[in-house]
C-alpha cells in the first residue's frame, strides 16, 4: 500500500470518534480501503471494478453479516 495515499473518509461514515468509519484511497489500478480507527492494522486493496460492484452490492443491501 502506498504510504502517501490520500485517504479520504466515506461520507456515509459516523462522525463521532467511536463511530464506524471507512476511508478510501486512491490508487495505481486499485481502491484502497481501511478503516480509519485503527489505519495501521490492516489495507485492503481492490481492483476498482471489483470495489464499484462492491460499493453497488451494499447500496442493494445484498451482503449478508
Amino acid at each position: 500500500m502506498n504510504p502517501r495515499a490520500s485517504w479520504r473518509k466515506s461520507s456515509h461514515s459516523g462522525m463521532a470518534d467511536n463511530s464506524d468509519c471507512v476511508e478510501v484511497a486512491r490508487l495505481s489500478g486499485a481502491v484502497g480501503v481501511r478503516d480509519s480507527k485503527s489505519p495501521a492494522t490492516g489495507n485492503l486493496a481492490l481492483p476498482f471494478e471489483t470495489f464499484a460492484d462492491l460499493v453497488v452490492r451494499i447500496k442493494r443491501d445484498e451482503l449478508a453479516l
